[in-house]
């Protein structure tokens, strides 16, 4: 059986984390990846800790995370012959996936309006930190960012930790996945839209935007309220966040007063429904420290798992504060097949996210690991684009390609 994406070849001009972990979800998909990479060099994500190392050899752990199920070229895009190569590839591809520094693929001769003109049908999609959507462009258009740029300044850092303290950064890429994964969507839109007008567009995605509509919950209070909101506290709702059981963290959100209610009754407290200071959530957010002692007491004489037994069973949903270790070991992440087996030859098998999406009618995931550089030059040229032994030698030997490289 054919998976979604199956028949489709992407054109991945890719590097760090947002456009591969897009074109990923795409391979996962079943679309077929060619990912171009700089001979001798690659994806800088190949030489970013953490490591594995088996015979001598030395992979990076984030680089085989995000380029499972493709295929490497190296590619020198910068002279005449690399150039002409991506041009071929373009003809014969349906999508391609670039997040280069805004304008250096423009200033290469190999930007959308370059390339349209070689391939109609194409889906282009750039991802960037601040957008590149002609008409739209802003006066941060043409700047590089990374992942805790566009969670600054989308306003989520403000609200991430606690009051009296700085702002923090979430988790390590967290803008870099989000945006992969908006842009997977709109590729598929764009997809379907082919299917309808026969023709191909650019697919903008910019990080800032993206950490925005995730951060749709302060716009919507700002516009409605005129007050920003801030970190480290709610002035409408309490319990939330995370209390300390006898072997961990629990992680609560009580968000009105009917599941006040089914809490109070859970921990034996009933006379708290109707307690001016809790019978609101208002209330309970102005006597947080008249309520956090006895949420404390009851939770501390618990484990965890029997803490979150009694509360979910009557009707409050709560959840246990897993370590990394927690959720390798979760019964309810293994029945998920979340987390994929992917062996590689050279350094063994190791377990890394599935996408966040399943389909009932589309078999599983393909679990190809992450390429060598270059390992699909050879295929590629003789393949897709019918280059002879001898151009592809010659090619070699001028260093516009790279061929079957360990790193």
């Amino acid at each position: 059986m054919d998976r979604p994406l199956t028949g489709i070849r992407v054109i991945a001009l890719e590097q760090y984390m947002a456009g591969p972990y897009c074109s990923m979800l795409l391979a996962d998909a079943g679309a077929e990846v060619i990912k171009i990479e700089r001979p001798g060099i690659g994806d800088p994500r190949r030489s970013i800790p953490p490591f594995v190392e088996n015979n001598g050899i030395k992979k990076a752990g984030g680089f085989m995370a995000y380029n499972r199920n493709k295929k490497s070229i190296a590619l020198n895009i910068r002279n005449d012959e690399g150039k002409k190569i991506y041009q071929d590839l373009v003809k014969n591809a349906d999508v391609v996936v670039e997040n280069l520094r805004p304008g250096s693929v423009d200033k290469l001769g190999l930007g959308y309006h370059d390339l349209k003109t070689l391939n109609p049908k194409l889906i282009y999609a750039a991802i960037s930190g601040f957008g590149r959507l002609e008409g739209y462009e802003g006066p941060d258009s043409k700047r590089p960012a990374f992942d805790i740029v566009a969670e600054a300044m989308s306003g989520i850092m403000h609200l991430v930790g606690f009051e009296d303290k700085p702002p923090s950064w979430t988790i390590y890429g967290m803008a870099d996945v989000y945006t992969g994964l908006c842009t997977s969507f709109a590729i598929t839109q764009a997809l379907f839209m082919r299917e309808r007008t026969g023709k191909g567009q650019f697919v903008d995605s910019a990080m800032l935007d993206n950490m925005i509509s995730l951060n749709e919950r302060m716009a919507m209070l700002y516009s409605i309220t005129g007050k920003e909101p801030h970190r480290g506290r709610l002035t409408h709702l309490y319990p939330r966040g995370a209390f300390k059981c006898k072997d961990g963290y629990l992680a609560m959100n009580i968000p009105d007063d009917l599941v006040w209610g089914r809490f109070c009754k859970a921990i034996g407290r009933e006379s708290l429904i109707e307690d001016d200071r809790s019978k609101t959530g208002t209330a309970r957010a102005s006597n947080a420290e008249f309520l956090a002692p006895i949420i404390e007491e009851w939770l501390s004489q618990k484990t965890r798992s029997k803490a979150e037994n009694i509360l979910n069973e009557n009707g409050v949903p709560v959840g246990s504060v897993y370590t990394a270790k927690d959720v390798f070991e979760s019964e309810q992440v293994k029945s998920r097949k979340a987390l994929v087996d992917i062996d590689d030859p050279d350094v063994g098998t190791y377990q890394f996210a599935r996408g966040p999406v399943m389909l009932s009618d589309s078999p599983e995931i393909e679990t190809n690991p992450a390429p060598g550089l270059g390992q699909h030059t050879m295929n590629i040229l003789s393949e897709v684009l019918q280059y002879s032994d001898k151009k592809i030698d010659k090619l070699t030997e001028s260093g516009t390609i790279g061929i079957n490289s360990k790193i």
